[in-house]
């Protein structure tokens, strides 16, 4: 049968005869099944117990083991072939480690000692823990920057050092119990809320500030404001001029250029690695035989000064559980302990990729909780994966977490024996070291391919890196996870819904917006709901199809088309209802009691709900259920043959 097409006089062709078939209800499942199921896909979605089905006891012990302790299973299969790669890319990464483990200690307020101590244990614990072959542990310049801002608001670093000490190391513990406590229960979806949107617009901004804090250091100003905005610090910058010293500023100019030039060579040619991850250690080596050579530090030029000898030393006696600061802490290991665990596992996860084997996020969760946890014990600070250290390893060729383990090793020897050598090193040295490496945070690549894809999230990603450079580290990263909690809101909220129309030919049914072929079939009106139907959205459904009916029944009397017969649903899009939703459809059937509501295809909760709820047999009728769309129009076109 053919019927004409409501744009234009083409005719639409109709399979009277075809075959419906019937809309089959879904096998009955308990409700405790059901909440069985729902909590396991919440909390296990990776079965990790499918390991141990069928194994005896003593297998599952050893597998119990080797997921708890990762290095139990590659472990016996480690190489000598293996190693030999480990130990250069370990040797790498701590020269590279080195040099911006002090740099890092500095820019969290912390004495330079602490970025090494922080260098040297955690690498160790995540070695025995991680799942990640390329993460390169260590503290990194975004939670250093965040620490450091935080807990400065209340605390002086500068003549309250040992308070300020034992708050960072007391945040360092609340962060690595939040990160494990992820892990062991199994969240770590809440750390989704930061999108990638989010997180490049907050990165940029923070490298944004990160470098122009290392002004202080670059133009030798002692005087400089503690806050963190773009505003603040330009006016510090031009308002202590009297203070700028030129043998600084050259010799932090030779400097910067020296590493940026170097970082370039290797972005251009990564088999040349290798001379961007040394650059840093032999800026610290040339820079320090330069001052002692000429006494710089006699003109101007400040240094590290004197560092102690020895590994780190317990400082469990240190963590402040109690007293006015508690609030400050726990703010402070929440917030830099989501940063840090939603770096580590992206950067974990990105070399994955590249090398094709899998991480486990719960896993890294448990590893980078504990091993700050252990941390906060050893004179250490927040760590975690680094992105610039994980490049170079995975660079150099790292083929387990032994390189981590080399690493450390390197650091021990260090602290053991060459701190005396680091005396003379300057200040200026460790800002270009610090703004070189955060230069590869801002990825404008990224943010150009957000603007094409999505003009929203490109919002959400200027509002964090505005937030950051304008307000502060923690404001702009708050406003830009409520504006992607906004986003999420306005989707549930505000379902989308379209108008399907026949491609002609044919019994598809597609977006008439989409599909400019697809045409309106006269008498019918064919919707779309393609989010699940719930409390938060039926009030807008409700106003948005009765509006679309108004319409529709006014174009037909302008065009003197056949009146509005059938309304079609089309609800295979709909993943889930709730009781709310449910009443929805029982209002809108008592709306539209003059016209027929058929649904299409309701998917197997959507479909058990309604059928528990239509007690009087008249929502979920046989003869309102199809199979597909074009069923649906085959078998109500046959009602209406009159009025063709």
């Amino acid at each position: 049968m053919e019927v004409p097409n409501s744009k234009n006089k083409t005719m639409i062709s109709v399979e009277i005869g075809m075959e419906v078939h019937k809309v089959e209800a879904p096998p009955h499942i308990s409700s405790l099944k059901k909440l069985k199921t729902r909590l396991k896909e919440t909390f296990f979605p990776d079965d990790p117990l499918r390991q141990f089905k069928g194994q005896s006891a003593k297998k599952k012990w050893i597998l119990g083991a080797q997921y708890a302790l990762p290095i139990l299973k590659w472990g016996p299969e480690y190489s000598l072939k293996s190693f030999k790669s480990d130990i250069v890319a370990g040797l790498t990464i701590a020269s590279l480690a080195i040099p911006q483990g002090i740099s890092y200690a500095k820019l969290a307020n912390l004495p330079p000692i602490v970025g090494l101590y922080s260098s040297f244990v955690p690498p160790l614990i995540y070695a025995v823990l991680g799942s990640s072959r390329d993460l390169a542990v260590g503290p990194v310049s975004i939670a250093s920057l965040v620490m450091g801002s935080m807990l400065r608001q209340q605390v002086n670093p500068v003549t309250e050092q040992v308070l300020f000490l034992q708050l960072a190391f007391t945040s360092t513990f609340f962060a690595g119990l939040f990160q494990a406590s992820l892990g062991f229960l199994r969240l770590g979806f809440i750390i989704d809320f930061l999108s990638k949107a989010t997180l490049i617009g907050f990165m940029a901004g923070a490298a944004i500030i990160v470098s122009l804090q290392q002004l202080k250091g670059l133009l030798g100003i002692t005087h400089f404001t503690k806050k963190m905005g773009l505003v603040p610090v330009i006016s510090s910058v031009f308002r202590e001029t009297n203070e700028w010293s030129w043998q600084t500023i050259l010799m932090g100019f030779c400097f910067l250029v020296f590493l940026l030039v170097t970082r370039h060579i290797s972005i251009k040619k990564p088999k040349l690695f290798w001379i961007s991850a040394g650059a840093p250690l032999l800026s610290v080596i040339l820079s320090t035989l330069f001052v002692f050579a000429f006494k710089a530090q006699d003109h101007g030029v400040s240094v590290i000064g004197k560092l102690e000898k020895g590994l780190n030393p317990l400082s469990w006696n240190m963590l402040q559980f109690h007293g006015s600061h508690l609030g400050l802490v726990i703010k402070t290991g929440l917030i830099t302990g989501i940063l840090s665990l939603t770096e580590g596992i992206a950067v974990g996860r990105t070399f994955a990729a590249l090398k094709n084997y899998q991480v486990d996020g719960n896993k890294e969760m448990i590893a980078i909780g504990l091993m700050n946890v252990v941390g906060s014990t050893t004179s250490c600070y927040v760590t975690t994966g680094a992105f610039s250290r994980s490049a170079v390893n995975h660079n150099a060729g790292a083929k387990s977490a032994v390189s981590n383990i080399v690493m450390s090793v390197t650091v021990m020897v260090t602290l053991l024996f060459l701190m005396p050598l680091f005396r003379y090193t300057p200040n200026v040295v460790l800002g270009a070291i610090i703004v070189t490496a955060v230069i590869g945070l801002i990825d404008l690549p990224a943010a150009y391919q957000i603007w094409k894809i999505d003009k929203f999230d490109f919002i959400v990603m200027l509002c964090a890196f505005l937030g950051v450079i304008l307000i502060s580290v923690q404001e702009g990263l708050a406003i830009a996870v409520g504006i992607s909690v906004l986003k999420v809101l306005l989707q549930i909220t505000r379902p989308k819904i379209v108008m399907l129309g026949n491609i002609p030919g044919s019994d598809i049914f597609r977006n008439i917006h989409q599909y400019k072929e697809a045409a309106k079939i006269p008498g019918f009106l064919i919707l779309s709901i393609e989010a699940p139907i719930n409390f938060a959205n039926i009030t807008y459904l409700n106003d948005r199809i009765s509006r679309w009916i108004e319409d529709c029944e006014a174009e037909d009397k302008t065009q003197k088309q056949c009146a509005l017969q059938f309304v079609i649903l089309d609800l295979s899009a709909v993943s889930a209802i709730d009781t709310s939703g449910v009443s929805f459809f029982k209002d809108i059937r008592r709306v539209l009691d003059k016209k027929s509501l058929e649904a299409m295809n309701p998917i197997g909760e959507v479909m058990e709900k309604l059928l528990r709820s239509d007690d009087a047999n008249d929502l979920m009728r046989p003869d309102t259920l199809f199979l597909t769309v074009g069923e649906a129009v085959t078998m109500l076109m046959s009602t209406m043959k009159h009025h063709v």
